[in-house]
């Protein structure tokens, strides 16, 4: 018995396995369960990673509010219940090593920009995406600075003219400038 966030989880799952599944090897994701072990631990230790725990890992605070970040935990947290445990971890650190292929970094991105989940983007989810990121990093830009830097990128990027992204236009609009995938690659993770 017992509650499904329990200590059930904290077991570390068969490293073959994840590495199978990811682009990590077996000593890089028993190295990466320690990571895991101290962020999960690291207000409650249950052997999972709560949003609190995540924001605290990313932001130094899990006092701090993040639309960024809770969209990584949204999208790390593939089972959707609201934790994050070691096999999830795993997966979703996976599309940040400089071995995953440039279409699933452009994938991921992708969704992390569809904050309403629709499959596309549309402007108001980018304009609230920047803004949030431009609060986050204390950086003012003018409404009208904003709307220039979205009237072009919606130029560049919606080929349909539809006023809105989809996954196809945003696979042809990264290839055309993979600077857009750079913060998708964390060279330490190799």
């Amino acid at each position: 018995m017992g509650c499904c966030c329990s200590k059930e989880r904290l077991h570390l799952q068969d490293p073959a396995l994840l590495a199978s599944q990811t682009y990590f090897k077996i000593s890089e994701i028993e190295a990466l369960h320690v990571l895991f072990k101290k962020l999960s631990s690291s207000m409650v230790d249950d052997g999972v990673i709560s949003k609190e725990e995540f924001q605290l890992g990313i932001l130094g605070s899990s006092k701090k509010r993040s639309l960024f970040t809770d969209r990584l935990f949204q999208l790390f947290d593939s089972k959707r219940d609201g934790v994050i445990e070691f096999g999830e971890f795993i997966r979703g650190l996976s599309v940040f090593h400089p071995a995953a292929p440039q279409a699933q970094k452009a994938d991921f991105a992708f969704r992390l920009y569809d904050i309403c989940q629709k499959g596309f983007i549309e402007r108001e989810q980018v304009k609230e995406m920047i803004c949030a990121l431009l609060s986050e990093s204390d950086l003012v830009l003018s409404n009208d600075i904003i709307e220039v830097v979205l009237d072009k990128t919606f130029e560049e990027a919606d080929s349909k003219g539809d006023g809105r992204i989809d996954p196809e236009e945003w696979q042809e609009f990264v290839g055309r400038k993979p600077s857009l995938l750079r913060n998708m690659t964390i060279p330490y993770l190799k």
